[in-house]
């Protein structure tokens, strides 16, 4: 049963081999087997690939089954049209074409397999990738926000050296009237006079003012530490909200070059294993030698192609004879009077009614 099934698998006709050498039907049923465990090496590579994009494991096997199923027929079909006749060069030219398509074949079905295989090693390549993203996208958003934060604290600083500026001005106020008092300057007369009087005023009022101004600045930082807090939470906000796109950076493409960016040769080495896989029927059928099942199907083959082409030729020559029959025909009649009178006799009344058409035609006119 298993190896009837095989059999089916590689192409070939079932009823030439059903009377064909048990050797001859174990040939086919390698090749059948090679072409069925392909099929469903590209099932289990592609139903793995379709998942990193879906990320639906229904959807990738329906889709992974639909592929392998593709490959399957492919490889029989391949398989099946390769013929053992002529020369040696002659089939090497005849499989040229399919030898191209498997080696398409191989390289798709692989490279879903090298994902999986070296999935440790992709994953570890991602995520230093996204960590440079992340960074990257850190500092892309910063350039949005950092411009005005800078604006901001340059206010706040501008303001609080203000207070300081006028700190220090009352601050000397206070050591003018204060030595005007102990007579060390200004008058230099020791006691509470007039000048001190007057130092003192002009130090209280700037006290003052300075009291206002800390109290207008002190809002106007409060209203500005605002702002930045505000800024700071919409750039966390922007941060966090790109950031789940970046972390989904792992689909088909994403895995495909991070596994460029390893080592090639296991990769190609896994690459020749499929490819010698994919390639292993074709050259089985071209180097085995020339078996019963070949001369079988040559054998009827060929008897149909001499059947068409006699019945062609067939064809041919009684169109030929026909034609020839009826010039011979035609030309006797030619020759007889009996048709030549009757033929006259109609082209007479013929051109008769024409006259009289004509006649009635002109006479409606005038």
């Amino acid at each position: 049963m298993l190896k009837q099934f095989f059999i089916i698998c590689s192409g070939a006709d079932t009823d030439l081999l059903k009377n064909s050498a048990n050797g001859e039907q174990n040939k086919y049923a390698g090749i059948g087997a090679t072409v069925f465990f392909t099929a469903v090496i590209a099932f289990i590579a592609s139903s793995y690939a379709l998942f990193t994009v879906f990320d639906t494991l229904y959807a990738a096997i329906g889709f992974g089954l639909i592929w392998g199923l593709l490959i399957f027929n492919l490889d029989r079909f391949i398989v099946s049209t390769i013929k053992k006749r002529g020369s040696t060069l002659d089939q090497i030219i005849q499989a040229s074409p399919r030898l191209i398509l498997a080696v398409i074949i191989a390289i798709v079905i692989s490279k879903p397999l090298e994902l999986k295989i070296f999935e440790k090693e992709i994953n570890q390549v991602l995520l230093e990738q996204k960590n440079e993203l992340t960074l990257a996208n850190q500092d892309q958003i910063a350039l949005q926000f950092n411009p005005k934060t800078e604006a901001l604290e340059q206010e706040i600083v501008t303001l609080e050296n203000e207070i300081i500026t006028k700190e220090t001005e009352v601050n000397a106020l206070y050591d003018v009237f204060i030595n005007e008092a102990e007579g060390t300057s200004g008058t230099k007369r020791l006691g509470k006079g007039p000048v001190y009087k007057e130092k003192r005023d002009k130090h209280d009022a700037a006290l003052l003012d300075l009291k206002l101004l800390k109290e207008t600045n002190a809002e106007k930082i409060a209203t500005i530490e605002t702002a930045i807090t505000t800024l700071k939470t919409d750039y966390d906000t922007q941060v966090a909200t790109t950031q789940p796109i970046i972390d989904g950076f792992d689909g088909l493409m994403a895995r495909v070059t991070a596994l460029n960016t390893l080592p090639w040769l296991p990769s190609f080495f896994i690459f020749l294993l499929f490819l010698a896989i994919e390639t292993s029927p074709i050259f089985a059928k071209l180097m085995s030698p020339k078996g019963e099942y070949d001369f079988k199907l040559e054998d009827q083959e060929t008897a149909i192609k001499t059947l068409v082409d006699q019945k062609v030729q067939e064809r041919k020559l009684a169109l030929k004879t026909d034609f020839i029959i009826n010039d011979r025909v035609y030309k006797d009649i030619a020759e007889e009077d009996e048709l030549y009178e009757y033929k006259r006799k109609k082209a007479r009344e013929l051109m008769q009614l024409q006259a009289d058409a004509f006649y009635n035609g002109q006479k409606k006119l005038l």
